[in-house]
């Protein structure tokens, strides 16, 4: 039966493998009896009958791949999860299920290899043929993806690592083709990895069968060359060997000689990179000594060098100063009588073990202790386990060298733009070339970085602005309560460099502003109903009768001053009685009022004063002609002579038309104003209100109301507005609606 697996790397997980992980470390997976021996029996009805698309049986390669993990030193745990990981996709809910059976650490391990399996398959399919033209971006995007799977669970790539080891080995031993896009990138991604990790024995392999796959007539080239002479060869080592560990032990140096493996890809990677025959790899002839400790490797490599004749330059001591990865070993070339040249390896048990596991020897970080990893001294299980995350970033900074080179050149921007950080728990962040502990903080959570008051960087205090180094370790302290600062925002002072970090700051200031100018306008709305006795109304009524949808919308725009409160004034009062033709004239005293004049009024010719008002409809101001017509009980009403009203009721009760005329202020009176309204149409947009309004301010004419109204249609929205402004002449209204005209999106302007 052939599985649904798209590659031959693991299963495609289920969809509910997005649930929520708890993450786990390796020292935190907790004895379980017999663990690797039921994982498997869990396995084996899911996956036993299932092959890849490569025609490997999957519990087969979970047994290799477990093996592999076995024989590098991964703990019972790891390779228990091998089977797990498999099981994934068989199962419905893959997290509760392995939960439930294995405790919530093992599921995590499971969960997060599918989905970092998934991941790289997707982009090894997206971006195999650029990495066949060896484009550093998409070599370095796979290497960001692993660096972040590996903070959430270290365990992860040792996993990946055996996996793809073992993947290789099938196709080597089906003599199957891989496809390049996988080899390439077990070459150029996985064994750079399991260097950096100092786990040798596995990069060896790896790339000796890539290199296979990639170059299969160079290699096969290089394989017939070695076997040629491989007998003589060999005697001539094995020979040597003997001899070398007599006398060394004959001298009181207690050690082990060995023969070294032959690597095909780092032969042909000498002969390329020093232009050399294959006669003159050295790698051809290669011993290596294991000696009792170190005092014992350097008197080795005086044995030797007295013994045999040295190759001048080619000696490095990896004891004293060790690789990055924490590899150690003392590497020097000789030629014997017969000027035949040996490269000679000495190095400590505990070194070799080292070169041939690395981090997988430390892997139980409670075993790990004082020694560390890498060179780096460690004295609790987090500082082997920042040890370990910090020769990963040492592995990114190692491929970003020359690919950021190139991509300077075209201007493409790689890892050179982005660094990594650790949390406290010893998580990875990405962040921007850059970035400063503020931004690390608005990384972790939008509420740190609004508490950030300070931040540790290694253990030291320094500066919020500080800009942060790949690989340092940051901690940030926060208040209880309290909000960023607006110096976040300046530039100059070089707090931020995220543009999330930089939009969660203007978004919390835009929020607090937001919050201000609501709860003036509440006050506002508030202050208006107790004057007019209204304040049993509810809010959210008002606002509603007002076109909006709820109180706070309200009182945002009577905060921004772009409602005024006479149009709600004007809502909350009832409209006054209409007057009817039969009313009657009552002659009074004339009074001035708001409704007629200030300090102004009219004059009914032949008859002294009356009681007047002007009316409502057409809003009468000086100098229009006017007509007056007497009304029952209200005196005499003034009209525009073009009033459509005053027309209809002169032509009911033409007895009742008098005439009138404006009068002249008198002495130490200021000038009459008069109500009129305007009404305008625009094309409704956001602040049209204001803009509107601005223009009657900055021309001096008060406006004591605003009726509004929009309505969508064809051309996207067009608003009705009435406002009632205050003047002392109707010819200074048309200068100013000329103006209004101007105001874009308005579309008509007149009086009313």
């Amino acid at each position: 039966m052939k599985s649904n697996v798209l590659g031959p790397d693991g299963p495609t997980a289920s969809p509910n493998s997005n649930a929520s992980i708890v993450t786990a470390t390796a020292d935190s997976v907790p004895d379980q009896p017999h663990a690797l021996a039921r994982a498997r029996a869990f396995a084996e009805p899911l996956i036993a009958s299932e092959t890849f698309d490569t025609g490997e049986n999957i519990l087969a390669h979970a047994d290799a791949v477990a093996a592999i993990l076995k024989s590098i030193g991964g703990s019972e745990a790891m390779q228990a999860a091998t089977y797990l990981v498999h099981s994934c996709q068989h199962l419905t809910k893959p997290l509760e299920v392995i939960t439930k059976a294995f405790g919530a650490n093992y599921a995590a391990l499971a969960i997060e290899t599918t989905k970092l399996v998934n991941v790289q398959r997707q982009a090894r399919t997206a971006n195999a043929k650029a990495q066949l033209i060896d484009d550093p971006a998409a070599q370095t995007e796979n290497v960001r993806k692993m660096l972040l799977a590996f903070s959430r669970d270290l365990r992860v790539v040792m996993l990946r690592l055996a996996s793809r080891l073992q993947t290789l080995r099938h196709y080597a031993a089906t003599k199957q083709a891989a496809p390049q896009s996988l080899a390439y990138e077990s070459l150029h991604v996985f064994a750079p990895l399991a260097n950096r990790l100092g786990i040798w024995q596995v990069k060896w392999e790896m790339e000796d069968l890539s290199f296979r796959f990639l170059e299969p007539d160079t290699y096969k080239e290089t394989a017939r060359l070695l076997d040629e002479k491989r007998l003589e060869r060999e005697q001539f080592m094995e020979a040597l060997r003997v001899q070398l560990e007599r006398e060394l032990n004959k001298g009181g140096i207690a050690a082990l000689v060995q023969g070294r493996p032959k690597h095909i890809y780092s032969i042909v990677k000498k002969m390329r990179g020093k232009s050399l025959d294959f006669d003159q790899v050295f790698d051809i002839r290669a011993l290596r000594v294991i000696a009792a400790d170190v005092k014992g490797c350097y008197a080795a490599l005086g044995f030797v060098h007295s013994r045999f004749t040295p190759i001048e330059g080619e000696f490095d001591d990896y004891i004293a100063k060790p690789k990055s990865n924490g590899y150690q070993s003392l590497h020097t070339v000789v030629r014997d009588e017969a000027g035949r040249a040996v490269e000679i390896q000495i190095r400590t048990q505990a070194m070799h073990d080292h070169a041939e596991h690395g981090v997988a020897a430390h892997w139980a970080y409670k075993e790990a202790g004082t020694k560390g990893y890498g060179g780096v001294s460690a004295s609790s299980e987090y500082d082997a386990k920042i040890a370990v995350l910090r020769q990963l970033l040492a592995w990114e900074r190692d491929l970003s060298g020359p690919a950021a080179a190139r991509a300077r050149e075209a201007n493409k921007g790689l890892f050179e733009d982005r660094i990594y950080v650790l949390t406290p728990d010893a998580a990875i962040v990405e962040l921007p070339q850059g970035a400063t502990a503020v931004d690390f903080a608005y990384s972790v959570h939008t509420n740190v970085g609004h508490r950030c008051r300070g931040a540790r960087i290694d253990g030291a205090m320094v500066p919020l602005n500080t800009p942060l180094q790949n690989g340092q370790t940051v901690e940030i302290i926060t208040v209880k309560d309290g909000g960023p600062s607006r110096d976040w925002l300046n530039p100059e002072l070089g707090f931020l460099s995220s543009h999330r970090a930089k939009s969660k700051v203007r978004a919390w200031f835009n929020a607090l502003e937001m919050a201000q100018t609501v709860a003036r306008g509440r006050e506002a709305v508030e202050k208006l109903l107790q004057r007019e006795g209204k304040t049993a109304m509810k809010l959210d009524d008002l606002a509603v009768q007002l076109g909006f949808k709820a109180a706070d919308d309200l009182f945002e725009v009577v905060g921004k001053d772009e409602l005024s409160l006479r149009t709600i004034e004007t809502m909350l009062r009832p409209p006054e009685p209409v007057l009817t033709q039969d009313d009657y004239v009552l002659a009074k005293k004339a009074r001035v009022t708001r409704q007629n004049v200030k300090g102004g009024g009219v004059l009914v010719v032949g008859m002294g004063s009356l009681l007047t008002q002007l009316a409502k409809c057409c809003k009468p101001a000086p100098p229009d002609d006017i007509l007056g017509f007497v009304t029952k009980g209200k005196g005499v009403s003034i009209h525009r002579s073009d009033c459509s009203n005053f027309r209809n009721m002169a032509s009911g009760s033409p007895d009742r038309v008098i005439e009138v005329e404006w009068s002249s202020p008198k002495a130490g009176e200021g000038s009459s104003v008069y109500p009129v309204d305007v009404s305008i149409e625009a094309s409704d947009r956001q602040g049209l209100l204001r803009d509107i309004s601005e223009v009657f301010a900055k021309e001096k004419m008060n406006v004591i109301g605003v009726q509004t109204q929009s309505v969508k249609d064809n051309r996207g929205g067009t608003a009705w507005m009435t406002f009632t402004v205050e003047v002392a002449q109707s010819g200074r209204l048309g200068q100013v609606l000329g103006i209004v005209a101007e105001v874009a999106g308005v579309r008509s302007a007149r009086r009313r």
